[in-house]
């Protein structure tokens, strides 16, 4: 019987990552604290460094231009489907 893989949510891989970046505890004893292999937390830290400076990088003028391209494409949806809305009220 295969058995699954767990999945743990963001937020326990954050606070374990940010733990194990502080260095007050080994990863060994991180790993037996929250029930997660050495290697997994070790993964994790080095995610969180890579990956630390996207954080910044995306700003709130880089998510406000995201926003208006998105609600551009959403905009044209809705036209199109009151264009087709209204075209089958016609028909009926």
């Amino acid at each position: 019987m295969p058995t699954s893989r767990k999945t743990y949510p963001e937020a326990l891989k954050a606070k374990v990552a940010l733990e194990a970046i502080k260095g007050e505890k080994t990863l060994a004893e991180l790993a037996s604290i929250y029930q997660v292999h050495p290697v997994l937390i070790g993964q994790w830290k080095k995610h969180l460094l890579t990956h630390a400076a996207d954080l910044f990088q995306h700003g709130s003028t880089t998510r406000s231009s995201y926003l208006e391209n998105g609600s551009e494409s959403l905009y044209a949806e809705i036209g199109r489907l009151r264009l087709e809305n209204d075209w089958l009220k016609k028909k009926l």
